[in-house]
């Protein structure tokens, strides 16, 4: 049987933490939460939901990701496949298995989970966020040839493929980070057309000015990085 583990980063996400946990299938094996120094009850609600909680206190998004990954490492059996979400409650975390199926099915190495506009509930991405996604993407396929259209959180990847990718970042750029390394490495990869839904809460990077811009510009460095490498 095919082993999936999640790995949920998580920064004050008490509202909808548990919601995102009881709707992952039966299919994974472990769900793990990485609380990213919230100081509200996430860590609470996550353990009381049924998922391994672990703590980072260092801020970024990569920070909690990389965090996940190095208790994933520690475990006696490697799992086959490693799924990412995030703990907002945008997407549906009942599409996992529709996500891992073309790893299941057709032997692809990185699958994106697409938020692509016809599922997407109105008012679901800001207008930094579509127009980030667009141009990040587009760049990707003017340099790389690559057909990404997204950068979306929920995503799937067999996980001796992940860590032969070097995962580095800390902050705002793993996503874009993630693909850039699937392309250079030349994994195989697809999109999988997902619905997506406003969050709960505020969002700590496209609801903030500061948080777009920094985002913005880790993400066009990474694409930069690489089309000189």
């Amino acid at each position: 049987m095919t082993d999936i583990k999640v790995i949920i980063p998580a920064f004050n996400e008490a509202d909808s933490i548990a919601k995102v946990i009881e709707e992952i299938p039966d299919t994974v094996s472990e769900i793990i939460v990485v609380s990213n120094n919230s100081t509200d009850d996430t860590i609470k609600n996550a353990k009381k939901a049924g998922a391994i909680v672990l703590s980072e206190n260092r801020k970024g998004y990569g920070y909690a990701c990389l965090c996940g990954m190095d208790y994933v490492a520690k475990q006696s059996k490697p799992p086959d496949i490693i799924v990412f979400i995030d703990g907002d409650y945008s997407d549906y975390p009942e599409e996992l298995d529709k996500v891992v199926a073309p790893i299941l099915e057709k032997n692809i190495d990185f699958v994106i989970g697409a938020r692509v506009k016809r599922l997407r509930e109105e008012g679901s991405m800001t207008p930094q966020q579509v127009f980030g996604n667009w141009l990040a993407t587009f760049l990707m396929k003017l340099l790389f040839r690559a057909t990404f259209t997204d950068l979306g959180p929920f995503r799937a990847i067999k996980y001796d493929k992940l860590l032969t990718l070097e995962m580095e970042d800390k902050t705002y750029g793993w996503t874009v980070e993630m693909q850039l390394k699937a392309l250079k490495k030349k994994l195989t990869y697809i999109e999988v057309p997902v619905r997506y839904k406003k969050r709960i809460g505020i969002s700590k990077v496209s609801g903030t000015v500061k948080g777009s811009i920094f985002a913005g510009v880790k993400i066009l460095g990474w694409i930069f990085k690489y089309s000189i490498k």
